[in-house]
């Protein structure tokens, strides 16, 4: 029996596709597996949704989303013409490969790292160049990557790194960033929760993108809201390729009251950070191996370094993690930073 033909793009058909962590249908598990916040987003929020007049519904949101990138601006001391947002930060990252490389055309990335940056490749059709990270107890870039990553046209750091929490120091950004002769994105999903970030380098890169999202910081998964900062130039390139109204009228409003509440959004980050170094503290007197965190999550092996039989206990005992499979990372799980209850009960059963 002859094979029947398929209809996909040959690249398309080729692909698995990018696996999101496990989201459970019933909430019997402690879920320390996708790095959402575990507190609730801003009381703000829940009043501009109230608020909100659902006869507006009928009509399409602005395209431009105003509101909402002046906001922005506003807490980076930077123009409206300097933000773009879209339907998640995953949503930036499309419209940044999209924008940027064609078809053939190789991207670059660290690895281990985000694993939807390859995915995105697959998608264009073009090349994705895996540079892969030195490890001697933490994770470090290589001093030749810019070497490595010469013929790519888009360059993608996750900083704080995904899966390991690793802050690469911001002298190694610049110096990429002086080298490269592409566009840099600096993925800054966790960048809240860490020491310090790559904003204040695109006065002096005209080629850096800063990503940033609502998703993890300001307890807005759910919502869907990533935005990206960069020179008046790149964001008009990319405004050409986003889709018309890919942020819609009431994620705007419930996004510009979540921005704007900074006192419940520094008291959040503070309460996680706690928790983050107890949880490192405790791992580390079990005799876990800890990669240094600056983000919402650790990334650590168990004393018998067999990540895998952890994720599958822990599960069984109604708690979930993630796992990355492969010669690097299958050492390790990464665990969400939960409420301290939560910890507490993951701890219990480490």
């Amino acid at each position: 029996m002859s094979k029947q033909k398929s209809y996909f793009r040959n690249n398309i058909d080729a692909m698995s596709g990018y696996t999101p962590g496990e989201q459970p249908k019933d909430m019997k598990y402690v879920k320390l597996n996708t790095n959402e916040n575990p507190y609730p987003p801003s009381p703000a929020v829940a009043k501009a949704m109230k608020s909100f007049c659902t006869d507006r519904l009928r009509l399409y949101p602005d395209p431009l989303a105003c509101e909402l990138r002046k906001t922005i601006a506003d807490i980076f001391r930077l123009k409206p013409e300097n933000i773009i947002v879209g339907n998640g930060s995953d949503d930036i990252l499309t419209i940044t490969t999209r924008a940027f490389v064609g078809e053939g055309e190789p991207l670059a990335s660290f690895e281990p790292s985000y694993s939807l940056y390859p995915v995105l490749a697959e998608l264009q059709a073009c090349r994705c160049i895996k540079i892969p990270l030195r490890y001697d107890g933490d994770f470090h870039i290589p001093p030749d990557s810019a070497e490595k990553a010469k013929d790519a046209r888009l360059f993608y750091i996750a900083r704080p790194n995904a899966p390991t929490g690793t802050l690469f120091p911001i002298d190694e950004i610049k110096k990429i960033c002086r080298k490269f002769k592409g566009v840099v994105f600096v993925d800054e999903a966790y960048a809240d929760f860490a020491d310090d970030n790559c904003v204040g380098l695109l006065k002096e890169f005209p080629n850096l993108i800063v990503g940033r999202t609502l998703s993890k910081s300001y307890s807005l998964a759910g919502l869907r809201l990533g935005y990206a900062l960069a020179s008046r130039e790149i964001i008009e390139g990319m405004m050409k390729v986003k889709d018309s109204y890919n942020v819609g009228m009431l994620v705007q409003a419930l996004a510009v009251a979540a921005l704007k509440d900074r006192k419940y959004f520094n008291e959040t980050k503070k309460k996680i950070c706690r928790t983050r170094a107890f949880l490192v503290k405790s791992l580390n007197e079990k005799g876990f191996e800890v990669c240094g965190s600056q983000s919402n999550f650790v990334f650590a092996a168990p004393p018998d370094n067999d990540g895998g039989g952890l994720y599958r206990r822990l599960k069984k005992n109604g708690i979930l993690v993630r796992y990355f499979k492969g010669p690097v990372t299958g050492r390790f799980v990464r665990i969400t930073v939960g409420t301290d209850g939560e910890i507490r009960t993951l701890l219990r059963n480490t």
